[in-house]
């Protein structure tokens, strides 16, 4: 029976898979009597090549069995990475520092363990973690503001468009926390960087226009001027203050009402935090050292936004070019 052949010199020797027509030849030339070493040189493959592939099949060599053999072979490979002690005691320490399985499988355990296994994991409990505890769900509502209104100042609409793309550093979004009502009027104002997500949250005794001045200050008193190039906050009577923080070279500028879309970056900074203060929290008793120790967690936490970077080394590299 005549098959179409080549020469050693007229196929391409780079084929590193056999494919299906491949196989097809090989059990028509098997058929024929040819030899492994003869079938290599007619297809162009290494003999060994060829030898391992008749081994595929117990008895006569046949195409359409070796194909499903290589199929069944090819998908179990890859699956099921080994578990062991240094790899699950990584995993546990990030989901306690509350970073998520796929924060965590796209950098210290990039290429090693996928997100999907993580959670396998801790749902098998192979990774002893609290699966309620496994990053906040849903979202939560503002309070609506009840404390009377003031004569905002520019609108968000007259902010410089390029604030939005967030390829310019300096541009902050201002918010603030409570704590539950009829717990304290305790709060803090939360800052947070566009471009690099750094964020920062000050202690303040109340949510008065005073008291969120004077957390103002005293964010403008730690970064170079270059670094404030503009606020932007809801409507909350607290940023009445504006005007003195305008009078200091900072534009500001006010979200429309009913729209935390305008500030993303706030919000969701802001639901991070209260990972570690529940809204029970009265927030007039947490200690100062506990909230820098949080803020350095939520800061150095890898962000996939930002391509599994953090916002303390983007906010330290945008530092040292200003």
């Amino acid at each position: 029976m005549l098959i179409t052949t080549k020469t050693h010199t007229e196929v391409n020797m780079s084929y590193k898979h056999l494919t299906i027509n491949e196989r097809n030849k090989i059990e028509v030339l098997r058929k024929e009597g040819y030899s492994s070493r003869r079938i290599a040189k007619i297809l162009g493959f290494h003999h060994s090549t060829i030898s391992r592939e008749l081994k595929r099949c117990d008895n006569e060599y046949e195409a359409v069995y070796a194909q499903k053999d290589k199929i069944k072979k090819s998908s179990s490979k890859g699956r099921k990475p080994k578990v062991n002690d240094n790899i699950t005691k990584c995993i546990s320490e990030k989901l306690h520092k509350k970073w998520s399985p796929e924060q965590i499988a796209n950098t210290v355990c990039k290429d090693i363990v996928s997100f999907k296994t993580i959670y396998n994991w801790i749902y098998s409990g192979i990774i002893d973690f609290d699966i309620s505890k496994l990053r906040r769900k849903g979202k939560s509502r503002k309070v609506k503001e009840t404390r009377g209104r003031f004569n905002i100042g520019k609108s968000i609409n007259k902010r410089p468009k390029e604030v939005k793309k967030r390829n310019t550093f300096g541009h902050w979004e201002l918010d603030t926390v409570v704590s539950s009502r009829g717990k304290s009027k305790g709060c803090l104002a939360t800052f947070v960087e566009r471009k690099t997500r750094f964020y920062i949250a000050l202690p303040m005794v109340d949510r008065s226009k005073n008291s969120m001045l004077g957390a103002i200050e005293k964010l403008i008193q730690s970064l170079p001027l270059e670094a404030l190039k503009t606020f932007t906050s809801d409507r909350g009577k607290e940023f009445a203050c504006y005007e003195d923080v305008e009078k200091q070279g900072i534009n500001f500028y006010f979200a429309d009402a009913y729209s935390a879309w305008q500030r993303g970056s706030n919000e969701n900074s802001n639901g991070l935090l209260r990972e570690y203060y529940p809204k029970k929290t009265d927030l007039s008793k947490i200690s100062i050292n506990e909230l820098i120790k949080n803020l350095v967690e939520l800061n150095t936490r890898p962000r996939k936004c930002l391509e599994y970077q953090t916002p303390f080394n983007l906010f330290m590299h945008e530092l040292s070019l200003v």
